[in-house]
């Protein structure tokens, strides 16, 4: 006897069905996507870049930033305490040599050239008046001298008179002793004025050396001074633009601070920056490639600032075309650190295909229309170029251009090629 399905059972085995061929349906769409992107995709030619590989030489480089400086600029600083009087030539002004750029109060500083200028007089003035008083010292003492030298005279004819005396019998021997003491005596003061002498005479050399030093070291003093307060006409020492200048008119100038700068604009340098993290590639010497607007130059590192700050290390970099017209102050450019160069090797222009550790996969055009894609390792990279090692032959046109969505893609299709 047959049972009879009920509608609700009927019902399930419909919503079954539907199910699994719903399911049926997506499996085999899938397999279809999957097998068209496993053999083949279509791209429009004007949507890629591509680049054919070409025999050539590859720089390795480290990205960093720098500004163009003037490679010639002059500091002007303030040779004395003043105040600025008035501006002659403003900030962007150029100027010639000995052209004047601004003016200083510097009648304080006239003030202490005049009394210092006293001081020396009044300094010279004593010297003088220590030459005559050591000169008429001197002399008392040379008179002196001779004065003991007549009594010397008379003590030994008294010593002969009273030998002579005695032998006759009408002196004693008392009286010759007496006369010769007395003449030893009057010989032991001359011998101690002569040696007062040889010493008055070097203290006379050394007082008059010790006031004629300090005479010079005053004289020093006020031809330093003289010279600041030539200084202090403030103009340019050679022709170029004057890239600041101090216009605080009336305001109080310490010596050393800066007044003005002047720059040379005939020729630039430009002054890098680099996370220090990259310090130990970094050497004077070291190849450089700097652009701007297009504008690729090359140059060298001249100069390793041996202090680090915030992480960045500073250096200089000179330029082969350091006069290019196209180079103005304080400009922002690219910078390029050279660390490596394979010479005479194949390579490609870069492009966003490339990216990530080698080996890596690109796509090559076969000329039939069609891409493939090839396994490949890279060497030494920089903006410009890619070294390619292997997969590839010179003349062949590479895709450069993203191509994540095609990853799946052994093949494409390449419209409007």
């Amino acid at each position: 006897m047959d049972t009879e399905i009920t509608a609700e059972v009927v019902q399930q085995k419909r919503k079954k069905g539907i199910v699994y061929g719903l399911v049926a349906i997506a499996i085999i769409v899938v397999i279809i996507i999957l097998i068209r992107m496993w053999l083949g995709s279509t791209v429009n030619a004007s949507e890629i870049n591509t680049a054919k590989v070409e025999i050539g030489n590859v720089e390795n480089t480290l990205n960093a930033s720098g500004e163009v400086l003037p490679e010639f600029e002059e500091v002007i600083t303030s040779p004395i305490n003043a105040s600025i009087k008035n501006v002659v030539t403003d900030a962007g002004g150029k100027v010639k040599a000995g052209q004047s750029i601004l003016a200083l109060d510097k009648s304080a500083a006239e003030n202490d050239y005049a009394k210092m200028k006293f001081q020396l007089e009044t300094k010279k003035n004593d010297i003088s008046k220590l030459k005559l008083d050591l000169e008429k010292s001197y002399y008392d003492i040379q008179s002196n001298n001779d004065i003991k030298q007549l009594r010397i005279g008379n003590l030994t004819d008294a010593v002969e008179n009273a030998k002579r005396l005695f032998k006759a019998g009408g002196g004693t021997r008392e009286d010759i002793e007496q006369a010769e003491l007395n003449l030893k005596v009057a010989q032991l003061e001359k011998k101690q004025i002569e040696n007062e002498i040889k010493s008055k005479q070097k203290t006379m050399l050394l007082e008059e050396k010790e006031a004629e030093i300090a005479a010079d070291i005053q004289q020093n003093d006020l031809n330093e001074l003289q010279r600041k307060l030539n200084l202090a006409n403030v103009v340019a020492t050679r022709s170029g633009v004057v890239t600041y200048v101090n216009k605080n008119i009336g305001a109080n100038i310490k010596e050393g601070e800066t007044l003005a700068k002047i720059a040379d604009l005939s020729s630039f340098k430009v002054t890098g920056s680099l996370s220090d993290s990259y310090l130990d590639q970094l050497h004077n010497g070291m190849p450089v490639i700097v652009r701007f607007n297009d504008i690729q130059l090359r140059g060298s590192v001249s100069n390793v600032y041996p202090s680090v700050q915030n992480g960045i290390i500073t250096f200089d970099i000179q330029l082969e075309e350091r006069n290019n017209k196209q180079l103005r102050p304080n400009m922002k450019v690219d910078v390029y650190l050279v660390t490596a160069v394979h010479n005479k090797v194949m390579r490609v222009a870069n492009g966003p295909a490339f990216k990530g550790a080698s080996p890596q996969e690109i796509f090559v055009l076969n000329g039939n229309g069609k891409a493939e894609k090839r396994s490949v390792h890279t060497g030494l990279s920089n903006f410009d170029f890619v070294e390619v090692k292997d997969g590839v032959k010179p003349g062949d046109v590479v895709i450069t251009s993203d191509m994540t969505e095609f990853k799946n893609s052994k093949e494409l299709t390449v419209k409007g090629n």
